[in-house]
């Protein structure tokens, strides 16, 4: 895994009460590129768990271990489609906003992901399924080279975290997943 991570913050931790109401600069951001090699995988869900291990200690985030697992889950599944779909290199982003971890994935294939009908007979592809089963929030969207998908997990043991609330830029509610107007793949 090739890398070279970005971490900027805050200096004070932000107390367990006002983590809904963070700013919009996030505490704590790392960007990481992936070239694909062995153990790629495997590093990015190292990389995932050290940010959110720094988050919680030199910022006082209130990470639980459910996000910690879900947080690695989700970076494990969209990595994995990015390198097995997309040519080129992957970048990964985590940054801590509004109580949640974002989850970036860019990579150079412009086809946006679809999620399956579900079929318990089905052997594989069901990893956007499960991302969409434990993210509060997700997009895909289009770049100018490539595309860029979001997920959004809330730092602590409150499923609806954020629920309803729109999400950075765009205006697009988190918690809601609309899929993409062209034919596309898991």
């Amino acid at each position: 895994m090739n890398g070279v991570p970005h971490v900027s913050g805050r200096e004070a931790p932000v107390p367990p009460e006002e983590c809904s109401r963070m700013p919009d600069a996030a505490p704590a951001d790392v960007t990481i590129a992936l070239d694909g090699a062995d153990g790629c995988i495997a590093g990015a869900r190292h990389r995932t768990s050290e940010f959110l291990t720094r988050a919680q200690s030199e910022h006082g985030l209130p990470v639980t271990s459910r996000t910690m697992d879900l947080a690695q889950l989700v970076v494990s599944e969209l990595v994995t489609n990015a390198l097995k779909y997309a040519p080129g290199p992957v970048l990964l982003q985590l940054r801590v906003v509004d109580g949640t971890v974002e989850i970036e994935i860019w990579d150079s294939d412009p086809t946006l992901p679809l999620a399956r009908a579900a079929d318990a007979g089905r052997v594989g592809q069901h990893g956007l399924e499960i991302v969409l089963a434990v993210v509060q929030g997700f997009e895909a969207r289009r770049e100018p080279v490539g595309k860029c998908v979001t997920a959004r997990l809330a730092l602590f043991d409150d499923p609806l975290l954020g629920f309803g609330q729109p999400a950075r830029g765009d205006g697009r509610r988190a918690g809601r997943y609309e899929p993409p107007k062209a034919e596309g793949r898991e």
